[in-house]
């Protein structure tokens, strides 16, 4: 009996020793693997860290390129219209993109004499705003020598430094920016005649060589919802912005403001630029209608035409036109357009929108993209709003 009971004890601290180390096991693995998930999420922050770097020092290889893709996606669905009716697509895409290469030549030159007008005419132009703010600058300069004064009080004397004037600047800035954008844009329509000549299946295949984990089939469903949404919406915001253009070149005439075809182009061409466009548009009207009018009444009466005819567009027209899908938070699009300026200055500002819009719709018909559906989308305000804004003209139309 004693001997059964010294056994047992020695036999029970054998069997509890497997248990005892498959805990120390699975402790050791997950110990170990902190470390590695930790160094993944570094060299994933230097690879992004990298791309980032990259594209802003060769941003003169990679805008055009960029911009090609852009204009490939817009044009696409006309040139496939065409293929269908059994034109060759190579034949389809050299047709649109001449043509629409000429309907914005015939824009600018439409638009130039107006623009070369108003732009002979600025040193007129400053010279009255300079005598229309002069009682503000005096005012100013006032302070400045105020503040100058107290804070020369006990300060030592310092000799004048005598300025150097550094050489004349040359023309080679002027003939490396003339080279650059030459090369710029015949890379621009070289690559967008092959985008559009090859069609969506070459898209496909090129992306699918870099993305291993989607079949083919997938990468060209993906490309066909982003094509057919991306064109939609700047098809519907080229309306709208037309539209929003006749109606400031309108009110303009009305006011019997200088060139107002003039700033209807510009309200139409900077609308595509999400808040920074309409805010821009408003600052030149108003210095033009300070530099033109003298009343007061005039000149608020000009700015307040174009706040509203904005503000109908941006809270009206275009939640009933372009819809809560393509809609984006705020925040985000400002966040896009000053990354995007930062990195390539103008075409980064142009490619922020339709780049967040392509994000989206791939997210909307991807697997694991539920959370970064979430970040892109509206608020609720927003969604609520538009919801009423949709009941109310269901209401007027029926």
């Amino acid at each position: 009996m004693h001997t059964t009971h010294i056994k047992h004890l020695r036999t029970s601290p054998q069997t509890t020793n497997p248990l005892s180390a498959d805990t120390y096991s699975d402790a050791d693995s997950a110990s170990r693997s902190a470390p590695a998930d930790g160094a993944t999420s570094s060299l994933r922050a230097l690879a992004w860290g990298a791309f980032g770097l990259l594209l802003y020092e060769a941003h003169v290889a990679f805008v055009p390129i960029a911009l090609a893709l852009l204009f490939a996606l817009i044009l696409s669905s006309p040139v496939e219209a065409l293929h269908r009716w059994h034109i060759p697509r190579g034949a389809s895409a050299l047709l649109i993109l001449i043509t629409t290469l000429a309907l914005i030549g015939g824009a600018i030159d439409m638009l130039s004499t107006p623009a070369q007008h108003w732009f002979a005419s600025a040193p007129q132009t400053l010279q009255t705003i300079k005598q229309r703010i002069t009682p503000v600058a005096r005012f100013m300069q006032h302070l400045d020598e105020l503040r100058g004064s107290a804070d020369s009080l006990g300060a030592p004397r310092t000799p004048a430094r005598t300025a150097v004037a550094g050489p004349p600047a040359g023309a080679d800035g002027l003939i490396d920016a003339t080279r650059d954008a030459l090369v710029g844009s015949l890379t621009f329509i070289i690559v967008t005649l092959f985008l559009l000549a090859g069609g969506p299946p070459m898209m496909a295949r090129m992306t699918a060589a870099f993305v291993d984990h989607l079949h083919a089939g997938h990468v060209l469903y993906l490309i066909e919802k982003v094509r057919a949404e991306v064109g939609k919406f700047y098809l519907t915001t080229t309306l709208i912005n037309l539209g929003l253009g006749c109606a400031t070149a309108g009110v303009m005439l009305a006011w019997d403001m200088p060139n107002p075809y003039l700033w209807g182009a510009m309200a139409a061409l900077l609308n595509y630029i999400p808040y920074v466009g309409s805010g821009t548009t408003l600052l030149v009207i108003s210095i033009v209608a300070v530099v033109s009018f003298t009343s007061l009444g005039r000149i608020l009466g000009i700015a307040g035409s174009y706040v509203l005819l904005a503000t109908i567009e941006g809270q009206i027209v275009q939640p009933l036109l372009v819809g809560r899908r393509l809609a984006v938070n705020p925040l985000v699009v400002f966040l896009a357009l000053w990354f995007g300026g930062m990195f390539w200055g103008i075409p980064g500002i142009l490619l922020s929108t339709p780049v967040l819009v392509a994000i989206k719709v791939i997210a909307e018909h991807s697997s694991q993209g539920s959370a970064l559906l979430k970040f892109l989308g509206p608020n609720q305000g927003v969604i609520e709003r538009e919801k009423k804004l949709r009941e109310f003209a269901r209401r007027a139309t029926d």
